[in-house]
């Protein structure tokens, strides 16, 4: 019988911010998103006090003044150094293991005994910690959609001390008694309304349902949730990534932006990290479309949205090429008098950069070459020495209109200037 374990990471950026910094276990912490707009992660202690995910923070400031919540601002660099950290320990554990999303990963347990199940997550778990300082929740079943409910159970319930498995009809048919429609993996508060109309409440309710009525209401994928929920296995694991269709960079300013300039210095900068990736995954891009945002709820500001898009003879991961593509792109569409909340930069139509092949009147294959390595020897140095070591003079210098992150905290993993010390 096959077998899933998903091992989800709890409050995942608050933990990453706990693991470097000890004095804040047991106090409340929040982590905010983009502009230290919204509360994005949580402690248990935060959630105690009443603090929202999604709250924004003006809203919840009083709060968190009168208990001293600590607050951070998104240290993204940092959550996804240690979620490699963290997938990587997992991946010793089984030859099969699909990351899900940057704190989950679905394994593949097919190679254990049942009986061997709770002890190798336990294991697991031990050493995740003790290796990274970060808690995992464990939760085992048949199928991916019972393993979420199982690690939702390891989660919530102090008990079963971060794992839980789901071996014997007497605990599948309780857990499935017990959640509601709307916390079932794939369903969501929308649908869960639609099944609630028709009398369907908890994941039990949706596993005895007709397949032709679940089917009305759901379609395919809702019936295929209704089968993994009676312990059929109809999601695969997928140990290998789905072909990349785009990569994208976009990202609120700090402040108001009106000129050009400013546009410029933003658009090469998202060009730039959007190219990175794109040479970190061994891809080149077709097509590239730019856009501005001035924001929709400004009610005094006039709205402006418009995007421009150019497909290249042939397909590139340049920085300086791409980069001066979007600087045109962006002065095609930029208008006066406008104070823009946002920008971005959008690739398309990938192909793998070994397949990628030179048009007959473009550059000289030597200087194609040459380009090509330049990009990837300023990704190696910015690797080794840190983000932003070396980068185009067109991204800007003081890059005044950067994303807000006051209360961001060090990059402790990635940066030399900012491992921390101990005495």
């Amino acid at each position: 019988m096959t077998m899933f374990a998903l091992a989800d990471c709890n409050n995942f950026y608050v933990s990453c911010e706990r693991a470097f910094n000890p004095k804040l276990e047991d106090r409340p912490v929040v982590v905010l998103s983009n502009n230290d707009g919204c509360i994005i992660a949580r402690s248990e202690e935060a959630k105690s006090i009443g603090i929202g995910m999604g709250n924004p923070f003006f809203q919840v400031r009083d709060i968190i003044d009168r208990y001293d919540v600590q607050v951070f601002s998104s240290n993204y660099t940092l959550y996804g150094d240690m979620s490699t950290r963290v997938m990587s320990i997992l991946s010793e554990f089984t030859p099969e293991i699909e990351v899900y999303s940057i704190d989950e990963a679905f394994m593949n347990f097919n190679h254990l005994k049942v009986p061997e199940m709770e002890s190798t997550a336990r294991e697991i778990r031990r050493k995740v910690k003790q290796w990274t300082g970060i808690p995992v929740s464990i939760g085992i079943a048949a199928t991916k959609t019972l393993a979420k409910l199982a690690n939702r159970t390891a989660k919530k319930n102090p008990a079963s001390g971060g794992v839980f498995l789901l071996d014997s009809d007497e605990k599948i048919k309780a857990s499935l008694a017990r959640t509601e429609t709307g916390d079932i993996w794939g369903i969501g508060r929308h649908l869960a309304k639609r099944l609630q109309r028709e009398g369907v409440y908890t994941a039990q309710d949706l596993a005895k349902a007709d397949d032709v009525e679940i089917k009305k209401i759901l379609g395919v994928c809702g019936l295929r949730t209704a089968m993994e929920l009676r312990g059929v296995s109809c999601i695969k694991l997928e140990d290998a990534p789905a072909p990349r269709k785009s990569v994208c960079c976009s990202r609120s300013f700090g402040r108001d932006v009106s000129t050009l300039d400013d546009l410029s210095e933003a658009i090469s900068l998202y060009t730039a990290d959007a190219a990175e990736r794109l040479r970190h995954e061994k891809l080149a891009a077709g097509t590239m479309t730019v856009f501005l945002d001035t924001g929709r709820f400004r009610k005094k500001c006039p709205y402006y949205f418009n995007s421009v898009s150019k497909t290249m003879a042939v397909p590139s991961s340049n920085t300086g090429e791409l980069a001066g593509h979007a600087i045109k792109l962006i002065q095609n569409i930029y208008r006066e008098k406008f104070i823009y909340k946002k920008a971005g930069i959008i690739f398309t139509d990938l192909s793998a950069t070994a397949a990628v092949q030179l048009d007959l009147f473009s550059e000289n294959p030597a200087n194609f070459a040459k380009s090509c390595m330049l990009s990837e020897t300023v990704d190696s140095i910015n690797r080794r020495f840190g983000d932003g070591s070396v980068f185009y003079a067109n991204e800007g210098v003081g890059k005044s209109w950067a994303m807000l992150r006051g209360r961001c905290s060090p990059h402790y993993t990635t940066k030399w200037d900012e491992i921390p010390e101990a005495g």
